[in-house]
């Protein structure tokens, strides 16, 4: 049983982690060091920035990162129930895999599962909480999608390939935070 279960949980996580890959980590390993240059005075600052000094070149990345947190940003105003059922399952995933696995341990310390069974029920919430990253990831990317059509419109970036990076970064950064932190161990 617990083989079985350890199985079954190996084969979400690791398509979790290739996706993660995929459209995260290569996007913005790719595009991320790109040198960007926007408009400041159309380029508003991200909502919670407190610096004064705001550069107008930068990296796709770091221009990305401030396109995803606008959209949030956005799409809490907009649609606050959506946004709060995404930040709750982000929150999910950041507290039931350690949660898990100090529990597994200490069964594991009191003798009442195997060794297997307290790994294989590590991996079962992680996975668990893989999937609903994942499965309530389109919603981000759907309000980084019409912060990206917005962004088209104002014409910040002088160049349209500087938008294209910073939007596929936005969506990139969405994907990396879309798995539980426990997994960023094994891809870094």
């Amino acid at each position: 049983m617990w083989r079985l279960l350890f199985l079954f949980s190996i084969i979400p996580i690791a398509a979790a982690l290739i996706a993660r890959w995929f459209f995260g980590l290569r996007v913005l390993a790719t595009d991320g060091p790109r040198l960007c240059r926007c408009d400041l005075a159309t380029w508003m600052p991200s909502p919670d920035d407190q610096s004064v000094v705001h550069r107008n070149e930068d990296s796709a990345q770091e221009f990305g990162r401030q396109l995803r947190l606008k959209a949030l940003a956005e799409w809490k105003e907009t649609d606050p129930k959506a946004a709060k059922s995404r930040e709750n399952t982000r929150r999910f995933g950041m507290a039931v895999p350690p949660f898990s696995g100090i529990v597994a341990l200490m069964a594991v310390l009191v003798a009442k599962i195997p060794v297997m069974g307290g790994l294989s029920v590590l991996l079962a919430a992680t996975a668990l909480s893989a999937v609903t990253g994942i499965l309530s990831l389109p919603q981000e990317l759907s309000a980084i999608a019409k912060a990206t059509k917005k962004l088209r419109a104002s014409k910040n970036f002088p160049h349209s390939d500087d938008e294209s990076a910073v939007s596929r970064c936005a969506m990139a950064h969405a994907w990396k935070e879309a798995l539980p932190p426990i997994l960023n161990l094994l891809q870094r």
